[in-house]
């Protein structure tokens, strides 16, 4: 396994396989869980080369605080990758990757006015540079993205399509701990009593998958809601249920229209997010 920081290294080191082969590539901020290995396994499986980027990218943080508070430990990363069958990882410096200011500005129309970029403003801007850059740098051939940053999927893809990026977005499941939690790098950020409570979230969502053939959009958001004024420890931020394709909220459920529920919540200072998907 090559742990390049280099873009022209990693360049070099990749040209023979876009030649001859393909590329997978699987981007990280790093502090890896088993959600991450997962998508790094997948790569393994359907590509001749996997590449992992680890970079916490600072553009893409609205809040200087969740930056500083983000969970590192390369050298612990570097274990877990070796255990998959990784080939290539890239973990770059801040100057690498931003050695003048990037101030391109994405327009991914309405995908990103709603939830987590209403909460977050430029926060996917961020993403469309970050992303830009290390499609840039790598030139893969696929790249393997969570369905737990379900809205940050739908950014990528219309980022693809709008800069007519050559490469295959493939989505993977979310991976979820034994009591339910999505798995998350800032789930080690959680105090013990966060962590017992977190798992409301996941049963909160289940719930609304249950009645959602059965009971009005309305009272679903209504009900999800007062459980959360109810409980002493999590916070709701969000809770929507949006077409998969728009990303609008949506005031009926139609057999016909896939739509997923989302939610984002606050376990005292953690910023948690879920979905699950309603209609496929």
């Amino acid at each position: 396994m090559d742990i390049v920081n280099n873009i022209a290294k990693l360049q070099g080191l990749l040209k023979p396989h876009r030649q001859e082969g393909s590329i997978g590539f699987v981007p990280t901020m790093g502090a890896l869980h088993e959600g991450h290995l997962s998508l790094v396994r997948e790569a393994v499986k359907n590509n001749s080369v996997t590449v992992v980027s680890i970079y916490v990218n600072p553009t893409q943080f609205n809040d200087k605080s969740d930056l500083d508070r983000y969970p590192r430990d390369l050298q612990r990363d570097i274990k877990l990758l070796k255990k998959t069958g990784c080939d290539v990882i890239f973990s770059p410096s801040d100057r690498e990757m931003y050695p003048e200011p990037d101030n391109r500005k994405f327009d991914f129309g309405a995908l990103e006015t709603v939830m987590e970029g209403k909460y977050r403003p430029g926060h996917f801007n961020g993403v469309g540079q970050i992303v830009s850059k290390l499609f840039d740098a790598v030139i893969p051939h696929k790249a393997y993205f969570g369905l737990k940053d379900f809205q940050q999927l739908a950014i990528i893809k219309k980022l693809v399509s709008d800069l007519n990026y050559p490469v295959e977005i493939v989505p993977c499941a979310i991976v979820r701990e034994s009591d339910g939690l999505a798995m998350s790098s800032r789930n080690e950020l959680l105090s013990p009593e966060m962590r017992k409570a977190a798992p409301f979230v996941y049963q909160t969502l289940k719930d609304v998958s249950g009645k959602s053939k059965s009971h009005p959009i309305s009272s679903i958001k209504a009900n999800v809601k007062q459980a959360f004024k109810n409980h002493e420890l999590l916070e709701l931020e969000y809770f929507e249920i949006v077409n998969d394709f728009t990303l609008q909220s949506i005031d009926e459920m139609h057999p016909k229209t896939a739509c997923t529920a989302c939610i984002a919540v606050f376990a005292g200072k953690i910023r948690l997010i879920d979905n699950f998907q309603l209609n496929s």
